[in-house]
């Protein structure tokens, strides 16, 4: 494989939502409207390229050289299409960046850390985390359900049809990230977190402006379906593993991220 170019600093300007420079996505399109978040796709590709790829060498590995396995070339690429626009697949993307690294050093945290890039980067999925994350453990949630939230977030702005099928590839991403579990009928279930999911989730709320205690309390963090405790003791695992700087005095929360924001994208954090 290629190794992937150096890419100029990003630089975000005025009109941009904060933590679009860091890889998240805005607006009321998404991919859930064709797919789920493909974990299995995304697993058989991150295990078969090499961490240096570009974005040219995944094209190359999905498209010409059918690494996914699918039938026909417009399958392919359409697979390439989505996979990038949930993941970004391009390590001038900070976000995919992060979550490469990640990925390669935590086999149990991977379904959460994949959703977390996913939900930082279709604003549909975003708009049914209320629905999941609002139910008691072993609750029923139905496609149904996520159906009428999305409702109420869209209006008439999707065809029904449409945000029916968005409802139910939004059920099956959340069974993937294990917050649902069952087929037909599906149930409220905790999510698996791991020191690198809830670092990857700090992160993307420390990119959109966020900071101290509010990263703990922030949507990035419910994904991980932890208590206030239990989110400190897989922060404090993160430190020592040397994934970020944490410091607690009294109510004062610190945390950066040395080892995965390069110098110019702290200061992007910044404004």
């Amino acid at each position: 494989m290629v190794k992937a170019p150096r890419h100029p600093p990003v630089r975000k300007t005025a009109r941009e939502p904060a933590g679009s420079w860091f890889g998240l996505r805005f607006g009321e399109r998404g991919t859930h409207t064709s797919r789920t978040v493909m974990l299995a796709e995304l697993s058989e590709l991150m295990k078969f390229t090499d961490p240096t790829c570009g974005p040219d060498d995944y094209r190359r590995s999905i498209v010409d050289d059918n690494l996914l396995g699918k039938r026909t070339v417009a399958t392919r690429k359409l697979t390439y299409q989505r996979l990038s626009e949930l993941y970004g697949l391009d390590p001038g993307i900070p976000l995919f960046r992060v979550l490469r690294r990640l990925w390669n050093a935590d086999h149990t945290g991977r379904p959460l850390l994949a959703f977390v890039v996913a939900f930082a980067r279709d604003p549909l999925l975003r708009m049914t985390a209320d629905v999941v994350l609002t139910v008691q453990l072993g609750q029923a949630v139905s496609t149904a359900d996520i159906d009428a939230g999305l409702e109420t977030r869209l209006g008439r702005r999707l065809n029904p049809s449409v945000r029916h099928k968005v409802a139910r590839n939004a059920g099956s991403s959340w069974t993937q990230s294990g917050h649902l579990h069952g087929r037909a009928r599906k149930r409220r279930a905790k999510a698996s977190a791991s020191p690198s999911a809830a670092c990857l989730a700090l992160l993307v709320a420390y990119s959109t402006g966020l900071r101290g205690r509010a990263l703990f309390t922030s949507d990035w963090a419910r994904l991980l379906d932890t208590s206030y405790s239990e989110l400190v003791q897989l922060v404090q695992a993160a430190n020592r593993a040397g994934l970020l700087n944490f410091r607690q005095v009294g109510d004062v929360v610190e945390i950066q991220f040395p080892t995965l924001l390069r110098p110019y994208e702290e200061a992007l954090c910044h404004g």
